[in-house]
């Protein structure tokens, strides 16, 4: 008897070990086990006090009468499965006539407390088919990315979200996005996650950053283009102007349209150019925004009207010639001046780290959802890199990038310097790349790709 109390005393003091230090292992052993139960007996009565059963057929009110029978209960939407993960449980429902799915999201919070989980997200699978995301624990206080999968060049894991799954930047289906958020937010660690997973791929990264490059320099190994002043800026933005009409040229040259060429070899972007042909993708990334639209005088006004007239072109026309925006700051509203609002209309993708006042996360997510303008506004100081991720659907989660100091993104540029390609209008612009010596030997500079 005394081996049995010792046995679940050692069992107990291990769970709430790892229910401490490893959520994950805890979840895996033993919460997954509870919660299945938890949620499967309390299923029936959760359902009716959230409101989301529907009342009985009425030839079955009429048949409990004619029977003489006590009348049958609300029905609960008919759960098709459930499903364990290593964050929690998915659980799969078939509504019930009369049901909608935003009663689901509505309840959200309810179901939450119910079921004694630490989240849950609904979403639609299909019509009539509902999925609820259940996490056991919070996914975001440690953030642990899976190991990577295999993906395409230009769908990058940056972050986790809130229900377990991990986040991807991609500029295919998302070809320009906005970043916003406070001080100390989390911008900077979520740019070098975006940097170091584009790294190793074979895309064109190009940088402004107005704060002297404090932010981008360190990892101007991997940059094709890098400018550091507004009026560097200026320029560049020009000559990738420039590079976008070549490449629209070269299109339009390898369409070749006629009644023998086959539709599927008929293209308008760079995707279905042949490989040897194809220019490589770009990914412009550009720090702070505001910094490029003030203007102290008439001579920076003209500067500042040249650069968001093209940035304005690059976010119009550059998603076929396979140029893509990734623009961040503190703040992207009207008092930035003309031409701001016409530029943010064309960044489909949201991501709003902390901000300091409605109005700024209403600069980001005013025009697509209201309630992820609340989202943004009650992110804990405490968690920095945690954001509200959408697009201009509407739809969006809770993310948090983990943390990629800045020796980890150096390393990572670094390591695939090799990897950056030459674009001929854009050269006068490639950062110089200092010599490292290591034990008192000089280590060359990489070579660079070929030039397209």
């Amino acid at each position: 008897m005394n081996a049995l109390w010792i046995t679940l005393l050692v069992v107990l003091v291990v769970a709430l070990l790892l229910r401490w230090f490893r959520p994950t292992w805890y979840w895996m052993t033993f919460g997954v086990t509870f919660a299945t139960v938890r949620v499967l007996i309390r299923y029936s009565s959760v359902m009716d006090a959230c409101g989301l059963t529907v009342p009985p057929a009425r030839w079955r009110l009429a048949l409990a009468r004619v029977t003489n029978r006590p009348p049958p209960e609300a029905r609960s939407p008919r759960i098709l499965r459930l499903r364990p993960t290593a964050t929690g449980l998915v659980l799969r429902l078939k509504l019930r006539p009369g049901q909608d799915t935003f009663d689901f999201s509505a309840s959200s919070d309810r179901l939450r407390h119910s079921f004694a989980l630490h989240n849950v997200v609904s979403r639609e699978i299909r019509s009539g088919v509902v999925e609820l995301r259940m996490t056991g624990y919070d996914v975001l206080k440690r953030v642990r990315m899976p190991a990577a999968e295999p993906a395409e060049v230009l769908r990058v894991p940056v972050a986790l979200r809130e229900d377990g799954e991990v986040h991807h930047r991609d500029y295919r289906e998302v070809p320009h996005a906005l970043n916003v958020g406070a001080t100390k937010s989390g911008k900077s660690v979520y740019q070098r996650t975006l940097v170091s997973g584009l790294a190793p791929r074979n895309v064109a990264l190009i940088g402004i950053d107005c704060k002297n490059g404090v932010e981008l320099a360190p990892l101007s190994a991997r940059f094709t283009a890098l400018a550091d002043n507004p009026a560097d800026a200026a320029e560049l933005l020009a000559a990738l102007v420039e590079y976008m009409g070549r490449v629209y040229e070269l299109i339009r040259a390898e369409q070749r349209i006629s009644v023998s060429l086959p539709d599927a070899e008929i293209t308008a972007d760079i995707w279905d150019l042949p490989a040897h042909l194809r220019p490589v993708p770009v990914v412009l990334l550009v720090d702070e925004v505001a910094e490029l639209a003030l203007a102290a005088n008439k001579a920076e006004e003209v500067r500042r009207d040249q650069i968001v007239t093209n940035l304005v072109r690059l976010s119009q026309l550059g998603r076929a010639a396979g140029i893509h925006l990734e623009i961040c700051g503190q703040r992207f509203g009207s008092e930035l001046g003309k031409g701001i609002t016409m530029l943010r209309a064309q960044l489909t993708g949201r991501t709003a780290h902390r901000v300091n006042d409605e109005t700024s996360a209403n600069m980001a997510f005013g025009d697509i959802s209201p309630d992820a303008v609340l989202a943004a506004v009650q992110i804990d100081k405490d968690r920095p890199g945690t954001a509200v991720a959408g697009d201009s659907s509407g739809g969006w989660t809770r993310i948090r990038a983990p943390h990629t100091t800045l020796r980890q993104a150096v390393d990572t540029c670094n390591a695939h310097a090799h990897r950056t390609p030459s674009i001929p209008e854009l050269e006068p612009f490639r950062p110089a790349v200092p010599v490292r010596v290591l034990v008192g030997k000089v280590q060359p500079k990489s070579a660079s790709a070929p030039a397209f």
